[in-house]
């Protein structure tokens, strides 16, 4: 029950903000009410005479019952706004349900000014010719309403300080929820969610995530399947929450994940902070802001610290008060395991200080080294497309980019947030995934090329750091021991030997790169075979000092293999040789004295 304790302690931290319409953002429903698209505003005067009926375009909270929030195909009737087909004299039965909840809520002791004036109109039924007049309600070769369905709401002028509209009026929103409460007939028991013997719902509101609209997470309505049938006799055995709670709890889910929820293919997740602290995104890199970010490796490490630090004071408890849940990050994901239900698929609770040492240390040891980016942690979006997705948009560099199956997208986003959030070790088939992709880099447009190998790096450093327990420098090593790095230094060298004799317009690939999946599974017959290529038809187009350049640094880098058994050399290579390969191709396109004159002289 942790989810909908924190989501009421959210609630009420938030109650200010219920019911107040804020553009661009989804607005907080108060107790009792929903938030539904008003198309037509009726406005009446003090004395209850029409003036004029307008279209409208407004997202409003609109009074509810439990009934009337979850009705489909039933005739259940919203108080004060509702439907054309219930406010205007259309379908009778569905017109009276509507008077007559009006009536019991303008002739209660919980009525408010505005109400009496609008139900003084109502009873003179002539909502829909009025409305017809105007051009609200339109009507259809057959003489039928096509706008049946367009939610209808109000405004009273001449009330002084009362006028204006029944969706602004914070008043008459707490007076509603006060009158739901005491005229109807709730059971009270014990709401296992606060603790407290209270008045118990017996529904619970849908459309907590806007992309599962009508699925809830909470339904007992399965009487004739396996949702309780075999361990309770009824469904109040199962669980049982008061109305209250219930109301605050899910309009509190249903604010946050459509204010500051991520879309994660067909999931939707979620992370907050209890009192409104502004936290940072766990799904992307923590952000240096306005500050310089194209940082070096020798110094990335020690700004990231110094960001999380300042972070961190907004979550500093309290000396005299000690632990208060005030600090707290709560993170949540969702998604409709049928087009009725809404499952939990995650749920964490953590300190703001422990959430931001996690980001810390993911953004730490999941990071790479870049000419272009600079150093920093590739976002876990990227990591997924690169695992998993296809390029699409051909080869237009504008156009073409990762995309991943939606189902896909989701399951496995939620898979790497976790390994974020929980310090789980990084997964292998994801480093795999993205390994095999970067064997081809031929098939790759230049953009995407760059940013698949960037975060297969990153991902090859954060795999080997958990499970292997290795460090890996993201500046070149040249005396490395490691086989399959010093095989990829060899091929970024020979891709470059052959660049160096391209013109500026060249687009053909290299040899090098053309043979990568072989060189991969058979390094030493690779090399012989590109280097002699390379030899017979682009070392006489160099430079003596380019050759000699080249000649002496594959000298060296040969002179490491040979420190291998001679059985070992020839063998596949490991994931390690594509951070050789992008280190030393970096080393190779900004080192001072690397060879700058590529004149294409031929001897």
């Amino acid at each position: 029950m942790g989810l909908f304790q924190k989501a009421v302690e959210t609630y009420d931290a938030m109650s200010e903000f219920a019911g107040k319409i804020v553009e661009g953002k989804e607005i907080l429903a108060p107790v009792g009410h929903m938030i539904a698209n008003a198309k037509i505003e009726i406005t009446v005067d003090e004395n209850g005479n029409f003036v004029k009926a307008v279209q409208i375009e407004e997202k409003i909270p609109i009074p509810c019952s439990e009934k009337s929030s979850g009705r489909s195909s039933g005739a259940v009737a919203h108080p004060l706004c509702d439907k054309v087909d219930y406010v205007a004299e259309i379908d009778e039965e569905k017109h009276q349900l509507y008077i007559d909840e009006m009536q019991k809520w303008t002739e209660s002791e919980y009525t408010v000014p505005k109400l009496v004036p609008i139900y003084e109109y109502l009873k003179k039924g002539s909502v829909l010719n009025d409305c017809l007049k105007s051009g609200v309600i339109s009507i259809d070769e057959k003489n039928k309403i096509k706008n049946g369905g367009d939610i209808v709401t109000w405004r009273v002028v001449g009330l002084g300080s009362e006028s204006g509209a029944v969706y602004e009026d914070r008043e008459m929103q707490k007076k509603y929820a006060e009158y739901y409460l005491n005229s109807s007939e709730f059971p009270t028991g014990l709401c296992m969610m606060s603790g407290n013997k209270e008045k118990l719902a017996s529904q619970h509101l849908k459309g907590v995530s806007n992309f599962a609209g009508n699925a809830k997470i909470i339904s007992s309505n399965d009487s004739s399947n396996f949702t309780y049938r075999g361990r309770f006799a009824k469904d109040n055995e199962a669980l049982t929450m008061g109305y209250i709670s219930s109301q605050k709890a899910h309009n509190m889910l249903k604010w946050l994940v459509s204010n500051e929820g991520v879309s994660l293919g067909n999931r939707r997740m979620v992370c907050w902070n209890p009192s409104g602290k502004k936290i940072a995104r766990f799904n992307l890199p923590l952000n240096f802001g306005e500050t310089k970010s194209k940082f070096e490796p020798t110094e990335y490490k020690e700004q990231l610290n110094k960001l999380v630090l300042g972070m961190k004071k907004d979550f500093e408890e309290p000396k005299d008060k000690g632990f208060t849940s005030s600090n707290d990050v709560i993170i949540a994901a969702f998604e409709a395991a049928t087009p009725g239900r809404l499952s939990l698929t995650y749920y964490n609770e953590l300190k703001g200080s422990d959430f931001l040492d996690r980001l810390y240390y993911w953004d730490t040891t999941c990071c790479w080294y870049s000419s272009f980016y600079g150093t920093s942690a590739p976002a876990l979006y990227q990591i997924i497309n690169c695992a998993f997705g296809t390029q699409r948009g051909g080869e237009n560099e504008k156009n073409a980019r990762f995309e991943c199956d939606t189902k896909v997208f989701g399951q496995q986003m939620q898979r790497i947030i976790q390994c974020r959030i929980d310090k789980k070790l990084f997964p292998a088939d994801i480093m795999k995934n993205i390994v095999r992709k970067a064997e081809r880099l031929q098939i790759y447009t230049k953009n995407n090329r760059e940013m698949l190998i960037f975060t297969a790096c990153a991902v090859i450093r954060k795999y080997r750091s958990d499970n292997l327990k290795e460090e890996w420098k993201m500046s070149l090593e040249e005396n490395r021991h490691d086989r399959s790095y010093q095989f990829g230094r060899l091929l970024a060298v020979m891709e470059k030997i052959e660049r160096d004799t391209y013109s500026n317009d060249e687009k053909r690939e290299t040899n090098a790169i053309r043979s990568q999946a072989f060189f991969v599974q058979r390094p030493q017959t690779a090399f012989s075979q590109i280097m002699t290529q390379i030899k017979t038809g682009y070392y006489p187009r160099l430079s003596v000092k380019s050759r000699m350049y080249y000649e002496k640094l594959i000298g060296k880098i040969l002179e490491e293999i040979s420190a291998f058994d001679e059985n070992e050399i020839g063998k596949p290579l490991s994931e390690t040789y594509l951070m050789g390969y992008y280190l030393q191709k970096n080393e190779l396109y900004t080192k001072k004295e690397n060879i700058s004159d590529n004149e294409n002289t031929e001897e």
